[in-house]
C-alpha cells in the first residue's frame, strides 16, 4: 500500500483530494483512524475537567473528525460518481460502523451534559448569532440524538440506526444494479426511429462497450420517465422501456426486490420517531426544517393538487387525440406521453427538438450560459485547468476567482453519465468553507448527460440545459460560502431551503440575455433566432401539469410513507402506494410518480425522507426571489452582491427564513410559483 493520502491534509491546491494517490486500499484504513482520533478528541473534550466554556465544547467540537472528513467527502462522492466493486464492498461493511460512530458521539452523556450546561446559561455567554446558533443546534441534535433517552431506550436507537443505515445503503446497491441491467436491447436500427443519428451512434456504442456487436442498447434514468420515449416512433420499443423503468425493484421475473427493504425501513424509521417522542418519522424530521410541522407541508401539497389536476387533464386531452390522429385507438398508455406530448409541443410552438439541441452544446452552454450568468450575478469568473488528477478522465476542474482577482476555490464538474455512476444530479464538498479552520471551498457538480459518441458534439435537452443551471445554484452556495464554523458552511440549512438556492438559477437559463449568450448553432455559429428563442421560451410552461403531477405525487407519496405510525406499516408495498395517492386522486396510471417507491432514491437511500417536499416548498422561495430581482434591474452585479449577501453568504450560521425575509423585505408569494409553473389559472 502506498503512503495513507488522508493522513494529512492535501498539499494540493485548497486541499482538493489527490486522485493520483488515492486507491480503494487506502479508505477503509482512514476510516478506522479517523474514527480513533475523533472518539479520542470527543473524549477530551467530555472529560476536561475545566467547567464547560463556549470555546472548550462548541469550538472544540468542530474542530473534530477531520481525517474522517477527508476520507469520507472522497468516498460519498466516488460510492455515487464513480463506484466499483471494492468501494460497495467497504460501503456496505462501513455504513453501520459509521452510523455507530456517530451514536457513539451523540449518545455520549458527558459531553451532552457539557453541552446542556452552556445551553442552560445561553443568555449569559455573550455569543454573536452565528455562536448562539451553533451551540442552540448542537444542543437540538444532541436531543433529537437520543440524548436524554435513558440506556435501554439508547441501546434501541443504536441498534435502529445501524440497522438504517444498512437498509439505505443495500437500497443504493440495488439501484445502482438495477440502472445498469435493466436495459433494452434492439437488434434492428429501423426499431430506433425518431432518434438522432448522434443518439444511434451512441446506443450502438453502449452496446458494443457490453460486448454485444450489431446490437443497439438503449438505458433507464433514475426517474419513472425516460426521455429518450419523447422521441422514439416505435411504439412497442416505447412499451419496453418505460416497463424496464416503472417496473424496477418489485422482483419481475427473478429480478432485484426492493420491496422488503422499503417495509423494514418504515417501520425503523416509525419505532426510532416513537422512541424520540414523536408522532411519525414526519413529525420528526420537519421539526428543524421550516415547514416544522408535516401538516405545514401536506396543506402546501394539497393546495396544488386540483389545479395541477385540471391543468394536466386539459394536456392529456390534447395528447390523446395525437393518439388517435395518429391511427391508434383506445387510450393513452404512459409509454405515450411523451411521444404525443413532443408532437403537441411541436404543433403549438412550432419547435423541433432535434433543432433546438443543435443550439445546446454542453462546453457552450456551461462557459458562455452558466458561467456568464455567474459573472454577470456575482462577479466571479471559472478558468478551466488541467494540472489536478481527477477520478475520472470526464471530470474537468476550474479555478473560480472573484471580481478582485482572488481565488474563491476549485470547482469540479462531472457531467456524463456511465455505469459506475447513479442516476440525478447533485453537488458535493470536497473540502467545505470555514474561516475557523482556514478552508476554501472545494466544490463538484455531478450529472448524468449522455454521453456522445466519439467525435460528436454533446448536444443536451434544455432539460439539461436547466440542470446544469439548477446544479450550479447548490454549487455558488458552496463557493461563495462565507462563516467561520465548518458545520454552517454552504449548504449546511434545512432540506426544505438549500433547494431555493439552486431552483432560483433554473430561471436565468431562458432570460433573452443569457440565452442569447449561449444558444449558438454548433455548426454554423450563428446566434438562435428571435423567433426560435421566443418559442423556446414561451414552451417552458408547456406540459407543466404533468410534470407538476408526478412530482407531487411522489412528494405525497413520501410523506404518507413517513406519516404512519408503528402501529399502521403496511405488508404491501404497491397496494399502499396505490391507495395512498388515491387519497389525492393522484393514482394515474398515465401520470405515475415522478418515482415509485421501489426505486425512490431519495427516500430510501438519500436525505430526503420525508423531505422530497422541499423541492417545490424551496421553489415558493426561488420564484418569488426571482420574480423580485428580475423587477430590480435583473441579473446585475448590485441585485447578486445583495443576494451573496444575505443569502448565499451565510450558510446555515442564521435562521433560513429571517435571511429570506431580511433579503426580500417581505415573506414569499405564492403566487410566483403559480406564474413559474403556468398553473394560475
Amino acid at each position: 500500500m502506498t503512503e495513507a493520502p488522508f493522513q494529512n491534509p492535501s498539499s494540493l491546491p485548497f486541499e482538493a483530494p489527490d486522485f493520483s494517490t488515492i486507491e480503494n486500499e487506502h479508505f477503509k484504513p482512514a476510516f478506522e483512524e479517523g474514527m480513533k482520533i475523533e472518539l479520542e478528541e470527543i473524549k477530551a473534550i467530555a472529560e476536561n475537567p475545566e467547567a464547560p466554556t463556549f470555546e472548550n465544547t462548541i469550538v472544540a467540537l468542530e474542530k473534530t473528525g477531520q481525517l474522517l472528513n477527508r476520507a469520507q467527502s472522497v468516498f460519498y462522492n466516488l460510492t455515487s460518481a464513480h463506484i466499483n466493486d471494492t468501494l460497495q464492498q467497504i460501503q456496505s461493511e462501513m455504513a453501520p460502523k459509521f452510523s455507530a460512530h456517530f451514536d457513539n458521539i451523540l449518545l455520549n452523556k458527558q459531553l451532552f451534559q457539557r453541552i446542556e450546561t452552556l445551553h442552560e446559561k445561553r443568555e449569559e455567554l455573550g455569543l454573536d448569532g452565528p455562536s448562539r446558533k451553533l451551540l442552540e443546534d448542537a444542543y437540538r441534535d444532541f436531543v433529537r440524538a437520543g440524548a436524554k433517552l435513558n440506556e435501554k431506550q439508547k441501546t434501541r436507537i443504536r441498534e435502529i440506526n445501524e440497522r438504517i443505515s444498512s437498509l439505505t445503503t443495500d437500497f443504493q446497491e440495488k439501484l445502482l444494479d438495477m440502472n445498469k441491467t435493466r436495459v433494452v436491447v434492439l437488434d434492428d436500427e429501423e426499431e430506433l426511429a425518431g432518434l438522432s443519428d448522434a443518439r444511434i451512434a451512441a446506443a450502438k456504442e453502449a452496446a458494443e462497450e457490453r460486448g454485444m456487436e450489431g446490437k443497439y442498447l438503449l438505458t433507464i434514468s433514475n426517474t419513472t420517465r425516460v426521455p429518450v420515449l419523447a422521441s422514439l416512433e416505435n411504439r412497442s420499443v416505447r412499451q419496453r422501456l418505460w416497463e424496464a423503468s416503472a417496473n424496477r425493484g418489485v422482483g419481475e421475473n427473478g429480478g432485484v426486490d426492493t420491496q422488503p427493504i422499503i417495509l423494514e425501513l418504515v417501520k425503523l424509521r416509525a419505532e426510532r420517531a416513537r422512541l424520540l417522542g414523536y408522532d411519525s418519522h414526519a413529525a420528526y424530521v420537519l421539526e428543524d426544517q421550516t415547514a416544522q410541522t408535516p401538516e405545514r407541508a401536506l396543506d402546501m401539497l394539497s393546495d396544488l393538487v386540483d389545479p395541477v389536476l385540471r391543468n394536466s387533464a386539459a394536456e392529456q386531452e390534447k395528447i390523446t387525440q395525437k393518439l388517435h390522429e395518429d391511427g391508434i385507438d383506445g387510450e393513452l398508455e404512459p409509454w405515450d406521453w411523451e411521444y404525443y406530448a413532443e408532437q403537441v409541443r411541436s404543433e403549438e410552438y412550432d419547435i423541433d427538438e432535434t433543432e433546438v439541441r443543435g443550439y445546446f452544446e454542453l462546453d457552450r452552454v456551461l462557459k458562455d450560459g452558466v458561467f456568464y450568468t455567474m459573472n454577470k450575478l456575482f462577479g466571479i469568473t471559472f478558468k478551466e485547468r488541467y494540472d489536478l488528477p481527477v477520478y475520472h478522465p470526464d471530470v474537468r476542474v476550474f479555478d473560480v476567482l472573484d471580481e478582485d482577482g482572488e481565488q474563491i476555490g476549485l470547482f469540479y464538474g462531472d457531467y456524463f453519465a456511465r455505469d459506475s455512476k447513479r442516476g440525478g444530479a447533485w453537488m458535493s464538498s470536497f473540502v467545505s468553507q470555514s474561516h475557523l479552520l482556514d478552508k476554501k471551498p472545494v466544490i463538484v457538480n455531478v450529472l448524468n448527460i449522455d454521453k456522445p459518441a466519439k467525435g460528436e458534439p454533446a448536444l443536451i435537452s434544455f432539460d439539461n440545459v436547466t440542470t446544469l443551471f439548477h446544479e450550479m445554484g447548490h454549487g455558488v452556495h458552496g463557493l461563495l460560502s462565507d462563516v467561520k464554523y465548518p458545520s454552517q458552511s454552504g449548504t449546511s440549512v434545512p432540506r426544505d431551503f438549500v433547494e431555493f438556492p439552486s431552483t432560483f438559477e433554473e430561471d436565468w437559463a431562458i432570460q433573452p440575455e443569457i440565452l442569447q449568450n449561449y444558444a449558438i448553432h454548433h455548426e454554423t455559429g450563428k446566434q438562435i433566432p428571435q423567433e426560435l428563442l421566443d418559442k423556446v421560451i414561451a414552451a417552458q410552461t408547456f406540459n407543466q401539469g404533468f410534470d407538476t403531477q408526478e412530482y407531487l405525487a411522489a412528494a405525497l407519496l413520501d410523506m404518507e410513507w413517513h406519516q404512519l405510525t408503528l402501529d399502521d406499516i403496511p405488508t404491501d408495498v404497491q397496494a399502499f402506494e396505490k391507495t395512498a395517492l388515491g387519497r389525492y386522486n393522484m393514482d394515474s396510471a398515465v401520470i405515475p410518480p415522478r418515482y415509485k417507491s421501489p426505486y425512490f432514491a431519495h427516500v430510501f437511500s438519500g436525505g430526503y425522507a420525508a423531505g422530497y417536499y422541499a423541492y417545490i416548498w424551496s421553489e415558493v422561495l426561488a420564484a418569488d426571489a426571482f420574480a423580485f430581482m428580475k423587477a430590480n434591474g435583473g441579473a446585475v452585479l448590485a441585485n447578486g452582491n445583495a443576494y451573496r449577501e444575505h443569502i448565499l453568504s451565510k450558510g446555515g450560521s442564521e435562521d433560513p427564513m429571517q435571511l429570506y425575509r431580511r433579503y426580500r423585505g417581505q415573506e414569499p408569494d405564492v403566487k410566483h410559483l403559480l406564474l413559474r409553473r403556468g398553473l394560475d389559472q
